[in-house]
Order: C-alpha cells, then sequence, then structure tokens
C-alpha cells in the first residue's frame, strides 16, 4: 500500500462552514469533499492547457487545413436542417 502525503490548510471561520455544509450535503467528510473538488478542479486546468508546438511546414499544413473549405455533405445538411426533437 501506498504511503499518503498531508496536506494542511488554514481557513477563515466561514470558509470552515461553508465547507463543512457542503461535505455533510453529500454524506462525506470535510477531507474527501476538499480532496474531489481539488482533484476535479486540477484535472480541469491540466486539461485546459493546450499547447501546439510546429514546425514551419507543419503549421502552414495546420493552416490550410484550418482555413480550407468545407466540401458539400448532403447527409449533415439534411441533418442540420431537420427539426429537433424538442420542437415537435
Amino acid at each position: 500500500m501506498s504511503r499518503t502525503a498531508p496536506i494542511n490548510m488554514r481557513v477563515e471561520p466561514s470558509q470552515h462552514a461553508l465547507l463543512t455544509k457542503a461535505a455533510a450535503l453529500l454524506n462525506k467528510d470535510r477531507s474527501a469533499f476538499i480532496l474531489d473538488v481539488a482533484c476535479r478542479e486540477a484535472e480541469n486546468v491540466l486539461l485546459d492547457q493546450r499547447l501546439l508546438q510546429f514546425n514551419d511546414k507543419d503549421f502552414k499544413d495546420f493552416e490550410a487545413a484550418l482555413t480550407a473549405p468545407i466540401p458539400e455533405n448532403a447527409k449533415l445538411k439534411a441533418l442540420l436542417n431537420e427539426e429537433s426533437p424538442w420542437e415537435k
């Protein structure tokens, strides 16, 4: 079994109360709640980091693909012109 690492923090009483109340609504203890929320947000932050690095030729190819006209697609056009289920 792997060892755990401690995380300690000091919070304002109002923050403590807020976290305690939210954790209770989810039937979690405060530490589990904070860890779940912090890890979810950390994953979102990491997933939002999109850095594309290209050499000159690859960038030109990428840019050309982005700016090229979209080919005609009859099936997609029909789907987009179809009435949505909630509009029926």
